[in-house]
């Protein structure tokens, strides 16, 4: 069987050094690549572009990942920056929004990683914390909790149990886009994953399951783009 084709969106940094090279470069931690793959896919990066050719990136793919990374610019969602989020990635945000509107407009399935996540809320009209205490770890360090799915959800069909995920965010949905149910959440509340009902798979996850060995999630992915 011919394995699905799972679009990963990317970084796009000012600056990155390998061997001798200092260079502008779009890049992807090898976590991403390595699940889609572990989980039966075939993966390709998708470093942002004209908003104008989602529709069409989109259409040559089975599935799209939309990955982690920088703070989503607040005045994508009509709010005030706070002194805590960080600076905007404007080329990302512009892309990765349009990837997302092409997957629902599609239906093609689509996975929502973190500031993915987030996206996928601000795109349906949502709102996000721009600051939550408690959930940010030191720089560059996973932390770990467990997550609770919500009977009937999408996400409990795959993952029907509490369990423990990586996590690194300090910012979360706040008001839900249209449309969208919470499907999993945090003991202290905070929203862990959304989805879209309909026929079309549409699932935000707040962890980092690129960093996990469970496979549930992004299978539930590559099955949906098979």
């Amino acid at each position: 069987m011919d394995r699905p084709l799972i679009g990963v969106s990317t970084y796009l940094e000012s600056r990155v050094r390998w061997g001798v090279w200092e260079l502008p470069a779009a890049l992807l931690p090898a976590g991403y690549p390595r699940l889609v793959q572990r989980a039966g896919g075939l993966a390709a990066m998708l470093p942002p572009d004209d908003p104008a050719l989602a529709p069409a990136t989109v259409a040559r793919l089975d599935g799209i990942v939309v990955a982690g990374g920088p703070d989503v610019d607040p005045a994508r969602y009509g709010a005030e920056r706070s002194p805590r989020t960080g600076p905007p990635a404007p080329e990302r945000d512009a892309w990765e929004l349009a990837l997302i509107r092409a997957a629902l407009d599609s239906g093609t399935p689509l996975l929502g990683v973190c500031r993915g996540q987030q996206l996928l809320n601000v795109a349906l009209g949502g709102t996000l914390v721009q600051h939550l205490d408690g959930h940010l770890k030191d720089t560059g360090v996973f932390g770990h909790h467990e997550v609770t799915p919500v009977p009937g959800t999408l996400y409990a069909g795959l993952v029907p149990e509490p369990c423990g995920v990586p996590t690194h965010h300090h910012q979360a949905v706040d008001r839900l886009g249209t449309g969208l149910l919470v499907s999993a959440h945090a003991a202290d509340g905070t929203v862990e994953a959304i989805e879209l009902p309909g026929p079309a798979w549409a699932l935000g996850v707040q962890w980092h399951p690129e960093m996990d060995d469970d496979l549930r999630v992004m299978r539930g992915l590559v099955t949906a783009a098979s």
